[in-house]
């Protein structure tokens, strides 16, 4: 197998579009990791993104009949760009099915390439069913975007590229996985000349289909995906992907979307580029395999897949960035209300800088606050922070990692619930970022249970984050779950949450 692949990457046309992008030393990442790390910058190809290459070796080799007849795909990213610009460069329609979440600013980069986009459905397998039936109605020929031999091997001219940049092989190479196929195209010629180099795969805990596939022997399909990393947001490995992956990918490693952020922070520091979270997902994936190995001097090459991230999704990227870096500690602290209460806690935190305090009054005795603080990187460091002020007679709660906590509660300190609010029940939910959806959500509820608490934040994600509080009965309980299955949209009862307890209850 490896050494079919191995010709037809030797083969591929990619240079008629792509560039060979550069390889970057990241000079404050390798000083601070104690390795010599690299960045291959695949966020300069001319569509911010890998994506090109496979497109444009799949499109080329198409028969005279095949590209006659134009060429479709359903995306809602790199691929769809890619496929545009390949069309464009061979004088070929082109017709991308877009979900009707898809950002404004991807439409309009796909449109400007000269493909036409059809906008159908909210979620990518409805824009896919579409496009099959496209398929079959027009006769367009479907361009896969990672599970196909050809597409396969275009983007494995970036493991050809990484050989010959490097003047000594390196010790491991970093690649996002979404459904496959840069990871199987570089394994598969690293693997055929280099079979002592690492190819290790990255993965988002909210999508690791890789990783279910690895555990269960086959290929797995993931109940439910997250989008936060959209790039890679795939529920299933690809077929001809997992032949390869499953034999000559040395390990999977998975990342929060907390530690993605920080990687994106990390590759700013060295290149002044801001990454989309799939193209930093290997810069998160290299640095716990740095911590988890301890190792030291080695040559390290991580692949940035893409940039085109939306400009509004950086306001919450750089709010978490610090707390998936282990640099920030989110705490709720209980302090006397009192005068000089506040000055006695600050002092004790010596020159840790706070990075956010919120508090409103509550009672006469105890004021709770909702405080942020810089740590050091170190492990360890936000235990210690944490048993210094419980030593000194605070009651502490760590809650850096609490959903709830970082993504509504630091926005809405302000007061508790008045008392006769005692039936409130809390919901987290995921709302899809299209018109209509918070009216579908209040319809489906109707007049039967009253809103208490409400709190929405665009994170410039297909999804909003939305906290709901209802006032409902124990035994209206189950007949509101039912609605909500209804709904369809994902959500938690985050009623017993420690942050809404302490802040809002």
């Amino acid at each position: 197998m490896l050494n079919e692949y191995l010709k037809k990457i030797l083969a591929a046309r990619v240079y008629d579009v792509a560039i060979e992008s550069p390889l970057h030393t990241a000079t404050f990442l390798s000083e601070r990791l104690g390795n010599q790390i690299w960045f291959k910058r695949e966020d300069k190809q001319p569509v911010y993104s890998f994506k090109i290459r496979g497109a444009y070796n799949k499109v080329v080799q198409l028969s005279e009949e095949e590209k006659a007849k134009g060429v479709i795909a359903a995306s809602a990213g790199n691929h769809a760009q890619g496929l545009a610009l390949a069309a464009k460069e061979l004088g070929i329609r082109a017709v991308i099915v877009m979900p009707r979440t898809t950002p404004e600013i991807k439409v309009m980069s796909v449109r400007a390439r000269g493909a036409r986009v059809v906008l159908h459905g909210d979620s990518f397998d409805e824009a896919f069913k579409h496009s099959q039936k496209l398929v079959e109605d027009k006769g367009y020929t479907y361009v896969h975007p990672y599970d196909d031999p050809d597409t396969i091997a275009g983007q494995g001219t970036i493991g050809m590229e990484i050989l010959r940049q490097l003047k000594h092989s390196p010790d491991a190479i970093f690649v996002p996985v979404g459904g496959g196929g840069l990871a199987a195209g570089v394994a598969a010629y690293v693997k055929a000349l280099a079979p002592d180099v690492k190819v290790i795969a990255v993965e988002s805990t909210e999508s690791a289909c890789l990783a279910a596939a690895k555990e269960a022997g086959s290929r797995v399909i993931l109940p439910e995906v997250g989008i936060f990393a959209d790039g890679v947001a795939v529920a299933q490995i690809g077929e001809n992907t997992w032949e390869i992956c499953k034999d000559y990918i040395d390990e999977v490693i998975t990342c929060t979307p907390d530690e993605i952020c920080a990687a994106i922070k990390d590759t700013f520091d060295d290149t002044r580029a801001v990454l989309e979270p799939a193209g930093a997902l290997s810069v998160a994936g290299l640095k716990k395999y740095v911590e988890r190995e301890q190792c030291s001097d080695q040559n390290l090459v991580a692949i940035l897949s893409g940039a085109n991230v939306n400009f509004d999704r950086l306001r919450y990227i750089s709010e978490v960035a610090e707390i998936g870096e282990g640099r920030e500690v989110i705490l709720a602290v209980t302090i006397p209300e009192q005068p000089g209460s506040f000055q006695r806690f600050c002092s004790l935190l010596g020159r840790r800088p706070i990075t956010e305090f919120n508090y409103r009054y509550g009672d006469d005795n105890e004021a709770q606050i909702y405080v942020g603080v810089k740590v050091d990187a170190e492990p360890g460091s936000r235990a210690a922070l944490v048993d210094e002020l419980r030593e000194d007679g605070y009651p502490v709660l760590d809650i850096s990692d609490d959903e709830i906590a970082k993504y509504h509660i630091r926005h809405m300190v302000g007061g508790h619930a008045p008392a006769h609010v005692s039936d409130e029940r809390v919901y987290r939910f995921e709302f899809p970022e299209r018109p209509g959806a918070l009216l579908n959500f209040l319809k489906k509820l109707g007049k039967r249970f009253n809103i208490s608490l409400f709190h929405y934040r665009n994170h410039g994600a297909a999804y909003g984050r939305v906290l709901v509080g209802l006032q409902i009965d124990d035994d209206k309980r189950e007949q509101l779950h039912g609605y909500l299955e209804e709904l369809g949209y994902r959500y938690w009862d985050e009623t017993e949450n420690p942050a809404y307890q302490l802040f809002l209850r």
